[in-house]
């Protein structure tokens, strides 16, 4: 296990290392996830190259630390995230990122270019969304107040999202999981899918085939490969390891 300082309060990010050539590759966690049961295969495959790999974990979620005063939007995480790779000695990595971390990871590129050389992001999310009635398999963290989530909230959202995913959302925070969930509906300024049309570098969006993202033929326009995972959910790296593995092969150099 690896850690870096990335914070006035001493706090340090956590992650798994797996030893190869650089540029490393970063893989980065959705919301209530943390990066190695998830990465793990993939990372690993004997599809890929062998190349230095980091399977991290944000503040408040997994392995790292949880501090009290950090505001987990998701401008701060990116800002955490590229502290720990610029202690880690990480420059033009290929970052890979699903989900919630998949906004951190477009912020992490816009906002320090250097770090990031190739974005592959995991249906992740790209547009802010209005808190709605909570539906079944959803979080619906951000639809409770932050003092509601941690008084009674999160045993709602534990029966409503099911053994595997609470398998690691029980290892998060709760106050840092209600406030990444609620600026994770906010979004940022601009969205996170116009941010992602702008990056100078080669970009591309993985998602469950028959779920392309919206206005999927825009991020096409804007030099975003967008390609579809068979026999996939949202969870694509766990649902077909082997497809995926596939599919980073041919986007990662």
């Amino acid at each position: 296990m690896h850690d870096a300082i990335v914070h006035p309060s001493g706090a340090r990010m956590r992650w798994v290392e797996l030893p190869g050539a650089d540029p490393a590759r970063v893989y980065v966690h959705g919301l209530g996830a943390t990066s190695a049961p998830y990465y793990a295969e993939v990372a690993a495959h004997p599809l890929l190259p062998r190349h230095r790999s980091l399977l991290i974990d944000l503040l408040g979620f997994g392995i790292s630390d949880r501090p009290a005063d950090f505001s987990y939007t998701l401008e701060a995480h990116a800002d955490a995230l590229a502290e720990a790779l610029r202690k880690a000695g990480v420059a033009g990595a290929s970052v890979i990122a699903h989900s919630m971390g998949g906004a951190v990871a477009i912020v992490l590129a816009a906002h320090h270019p250097g770090l990031v050389a190739n974005l592959i992001l995991v249906d992740a999310n790209l547009d802010p969304y209005p808190v709605l009635p909570v539906r079944p398999g959803t979080s619906g963290i951000a639809s409770y107040t932050e003092d509601e989530f941690v008084s009674s909230g999160w045993q709602e959202v534990r029966d409503r999202v099911g053994p595997h995913w609470w398998s690691t959302m029980r290892l998060a925070d709760l106050r840092g999981l209600h406030r990444t969930a609620v600026s994770l509906a906010k979004g940022t300024d601009p969205a996170m899918r116009e941010i992602l049309k702008t990056l100078p570098i080669p970009r591309a969006f993985l998602h469950p085939e028959g779920d392309a993202p919206e206005a999927a033929d825009d991020l096409r326009a804007a030099g975003v490969q967008v390609l579809g995972i068979p026999e996939s959910g949202h969870n694509v790296m766990l649902d077909n390891p082997e497809a995926f593995a596939r599919a980073l092969a041919a986007l990662l150099p």
